[in-house]
């Protein structure tokens, strides 16, 4: 696809902010709900309950300024990190760790991992939980050998990354070049799980069209298998929705781990 009228997320300027409140609040227009809220915290409260996957580090490598993912990771890992690509994305993040004013309301969140969990308030609590958890923020550059350049990671018992290749990569040669860079990121027999939207070509951010890196669900199993892991968990949600903020046709969820 020629993308040279797109703006890419790590090149162009990317409002973390503007991008939480089109797709990730809880106002009456944002219409993505299921697959943007809903869908990736089913998954990832469904397939951390089961646990296989918990450890000492998780590191996440997402878009934007997400962390209602984390909650129900939070429970399993002593420590996370957060790997972002611009001081936007950490400021951000740090509005909200720090509660200050202006802040993104993730409150929204919070109350439906309690209904998830089956019970009601304390919503507040699991924020909590998550800010003690976060223990690091740290600037990352795709295109660098070390992703995180002078700050040296130890090796991470699960990655997870949500739609960032989506809107970083150009063609499959990228695709399966930045996958790899994520997963080095993994200690040997560790996971790896990933959130995506299938068969989407852009987004809109405000008045600015971002690209999407198109691709379906064979190819991103492909992807994984072709680079060693063993697929445990596969899921897609097709989208009712249709909006001109993007033309995605669902949203894919993988869980995977590399053999020792």
């Amino acid at each position: 696809m020629d993308c040279s009228s797109h703006k890419l997320y790590h090149v162009d300027n990317f409002d973390s902010g503007m991008f939480l409140d089109t797709y990730f609040s809880d106002k009456p227009e944002m219409v993505f709900a299921d697959e943007a809220l809903k869908f990736p915290m089913e998954k990832l409260h469904s397939v951390f309950k089961e646990g296989h996957i918990q450890g000492g580090l998780l590191i996440d490598v997402s878009i934007g300024a997400l962390i209602h993912h984390l909650y129900s990771a939070c429970g399993f890992f002593k420590d996370i990190c957060l790997l972002k690509f611009s001081e936007k994305c950490i400021m951000e993040l740090n509005k909200w760790l720090n509660t200050c004013t202006g802040a993104f309301n993730w409150n929204h969140t919070s109350a439906y991992l309690a209904e998830l969990e089956g019970c009601s308030g304390q919503c507040e609590d699991r924020e909590i939980r998550l800010k003690t958890a976060i223990k690091q923020i740290v600037i990352c550059d795709i295109e660098k050998e070390n992703l995180t350049d002078s700050v040296v990671l130890p090796q991470a018992d699960c990655v997870i990354s949500a739609w960032l290749l989506d809107f970083i990569c150009r063609d499959h040669g990228d695709y399966i070049r930045y996958l790899r860079k994520i997963t080095n990121l993994l200690k040997p027999g560790g996971h790896l799980i990933l959130f995506g939207s299938l068969n989407e070509t852009y987004c809109m951010i405000g008045q600015h069209k971002f690209h999407f890196f198109k691709y379906d669900e064979n190819f991103a199993k492909q992807a994984l298998t072709g680079e060693g892991f063993i697929i445990d968990h596969c899921d897609v949600l097709r989208t009712k929705t249709v909006s001109d903020l993007t033309d995605h046709e669902g949203v894919i969820f993988i869980a995977a781990h590399k053999e020792k």
